[in-house]
């Protein structure tokens, strides 16, 4: 990480991110309040949002990291501390023996790598299962773990106690980005009558991430109660994994404006690309949002990328003024799932990370070179 510092955040080339100490302090003091209302735990789900150098802002208000593959345990553990929970869809029996001496919780996603790894590491963690609670709130099937055929946890058919004998735990990760409190309500007590006899003897239970208690107008109280009502009632230590709702429109992908073509439509190119900056906005096809942007402009534009993908934009929108080439443009909301998805995709430049601090300083985190690049590709 770097410690330079710069006061003035136009002198800064573009692109990069920029993201805001205290805008994500606003997320974190709500998390707070939901770890006071509901003595539930919250782990940072790093597979979300990785940027290290934000974790002393974050560390104070939550209780560890959980990864979803060997390198984020590491970083976890090194970098944050706390707790430090491992995951992983399929562990290598490598996999095991990096995770190991690093993790405090180690959950599994079929009963055959339970069975694989169990003598393994039980000495080392304490262990647990994915399930398949086979209903979910999300919003596109891409991201349904309860799609049809799903290779995500176990179902309750393939459930019996003797796996009470091996785990002290079970995960279920069923959201995606839900804002609904009574959707997730109506989720936990279906878990609770339908698992009730393995939660009476687990000691902790994940719940997993995509509750976004940080959404504006989000009745965290409600989802406290519950979770509080739940916890009691099967003296058992709950846990959260929010990455979004952490790092929620704490963060801006800034880009300048180098070329306007017309072919009907007038695109504005940019100094980035969905392809390997913002890769969510692609594969979900969810338009990104400009801060210059006007709702009722009367000069529209496609906003495009830079790389050689031909459907590859930002958004369509509209702004007060013509835009004009060298203009900075902030694509906001632009932390969850972007820094951690970078990739050198037609070796375009890739954006540097900054941070914001309190007192207005800028720092840098991290910046990126032609070296960077070729050693992604080999380092003889």
């Amino acid at each position: 990480m770097h410690t330079e510092k710069k006061t003035i955040e136009q002198d800064l080339n573009t692109p990069y991110f920029m993201i805001d100490e205290s805008k994500l302090i606003v997320n974190l003091e709500q998390c707070k309040q939901l770890k006071r209302l509901s003595g539930a735990k919250l782990v940072l789900a790093l597979k979300c949002f990785s940027t290290w150098g934000t974790f002393e802002t974050i560390k104070p208000y939550l209780d560890g990291t959980t990864s979803s593959g060997p390198y984020e345990v590491k970083l976890g553990h090194e970098n944050f501390g706390g707790e430090t929970h491992a995951y992983s869809v399929g562990y290598s029996k490598a996999d095991i023996e990096a995770v190991k001496p690093l993790a405090d919780k180690i959950i599994f996603n079929s009963l055959s790598q339970l069975d694989t790894h169990y003598s393994n590491c039980v000495d080392s963690a304490s262990l647990g299962l994915r399930i398949n609670p086979e209903r979910s709130v999300a919003g596109q099937d891409l991201a349904d773990p309860a799609r049809p055929y799903s290779r995500l946890g176990v179902k309750q058919e393939n459930l019996d106690l003797s796996v009470l004998d091996k785990v002290e735990g079970f995960m279920f990760h069923m959201n995606c980005e839900n804002k609904d409190a009574d959707a997730f309500i109506a989720i936990l007590d279906y878990i609770s009558a339908t698992f009730s006899d393995y939660l009476d003897k687990l000691k902790w239970l994940s719940l997993g991430g995509g509750i976004f208690f940080t959404y504006p107008g989000y009745p965290i109280e409600k989802l406290a109660l519950a979770l509080k009502t739940f916890s009691e009632k099967y003296a058992i230590q709950l846990y959260l994994e929010p990455g979004e709702a952490i790092i929620t429109r704490t963060a801006d992908l800034v880009v300048s404006v180098i070329d306007i073509v017309e072919n009907v439509k007038k695109t504005a190119i940019v100094d980035s690309a969905t392809e390997a900056h913002r890769l969510d906005t692609l594969i979900y096809k969810e338009p990104a949002c400009v801060l210059e942007a006007a709702e009722n402009g009367q000069f529209p534009y496609v906003i495009g990328s830079c790389s050689c993908l031909a459907g590859d934009q930002f958004c369509e929108t509209q702004f007060e003024q013509p835009l004009q080439i060298g203009q900075k443009l902030h694509l906001i909301d632009s932390a969850g799932y972007t820094m951690v998805k970078l990739n050198w995709f037609n070796g375009l430049k890739m954006p540097s990370i900054y941070f914001k601090r309190l007192d207005n300083t800028i720092e840098l985190l991290a910046e990126f070179s032609y070296q960077d690049y070729k050693n992604s590709l080999g380092n003889h």
